[in-house]
């Protein structure tokens, strides 16, 4: 029995990978979480130039979930680079979340982070507490256009995150495999969503609205990975509400390759990597699987 995986070349230890956002922000907390039993670590989303993002309070913890709308808040690639180098001379994969608000400028990012050492770009159109110059999340054609323009830059494989605040997923996966693209991440934050303090009459957050993580958009994470496993031959990266190794599976089993993990590492701690890990190895020696890649689209008929 093996829960090794492979995505895109990577020879990874498991199929659990840090998702973007959480912990990434500098080589140190990316070899941690690397140590602690990450196969793949994500970068948080990392623009051209300095990004001061938005005030506090940014994240809140509800019933079901988190509510963020840190506002993309970045040093710039420049500065970012040396972060990637550090964590790259530990022989740890990395995948670097790209933002921009142009196909040329997410292209830049991209170029200077494969000269750096990241092994995958992971492009963000879709970040749901911010203003995009043009709808690239849910518009096919300009999606297109931007895995297009990154594609051309880099020879490094090249994955899309996409929203599920979308009509029709499956459309939007496929034109990203269309224009190119080597891999999914699905899904994004859900949202934006709003909480109100009722003491001070006003939104929680300071800038009113956020995107939605956690437990709660679980299903729907489930959903879209399921819905684009069936519209396009590219492996997914499956996103949302991950907190153990059930979720993991069910996730695997609607079609991703890999599971991402992100606020679970806010409701448990860093370990909560190898606690999944270990449960997935239980699993599979209790189910007969002998391999973690049996797992992937197994629910499908």
């Amino acid at each position: 029995m093996t829960i090794k995986s492979l995505f895109l070349g990577q020879d990874l230890k498991n199929p659990l990978v840090l998702s973007a956002g959480i912990l990434g922000v500098s080589a140190s907390t990316m070899i941690r979480a690397y140590n602690s039993g990450a196969a793949l670590v994500t970068t948080k989303s990392i623009s051209i130039a300095p990004r001061s993002g938005h005030n506090n309070p940014t994240v809140i913890a509800y019933e079901k979930g988190l509510m963020n709308a840190v506002g993309l808040s970045n040093p710039g690639i420049d500065v970012f680079a040396e972060e990637i180098k550090k964590t790259r001379q530990k022989n740890i994969p990395v995948i670097l979340n790209t933002i921009g608000g142009t196909p040329k400028e997410m292209a830049d990012v991209a170029k200077k982070g494969e000269s750096a050492g990241v092994d995958i770009i992971e492009l963000n159109p879709s970040c749901p507490n911010v203003e995009h110059e043009k709808p690239y999340a849910s518009d096919p054609k300009l999606l297109g256009e931007l895995v297009m323009a990154v594609k051309k830059q880099v020879k490094i494989p090249v994955i899309v995150k996409l929203s599920p605040n979308v009509e029709d997923i499956k459309v939007i996966a496929k034109a990203a495999e269309k224009a190119g693209a080597d891999g999914i991440t699905a899904i994004n934050t859900v949202g934006p969503g709003m909480l109100i303090d009722i003491a001070s009459r006003k939104p929680v957050l300071d800038f009113k609205t956020g995107g939605i993580s956690g437990p709660a958009i679980r299903p729907i994470a489930v959903r879209c990975v399921y819905d684009i496993y069936e519209s396009v031959k590219i492996p997914i990266i499956g996103v949302g509400g991950i907190t153990c190794a059930n979720d993991a599976i069910e996730m695997m089993m609607a079609g991703a390759t890999l599971a991402g993990i992100g606020s679970a590492v806010y409701y448990h701690d860093i370990g909560i990597f190898r606690k999944i890990t270990e449960d997935m190895e239980r699993w599979m020696k209790k189910n007969s699987c002998k391999n973690a890649s049996e797992l992937i689209g197994a629910a499908h008929v």
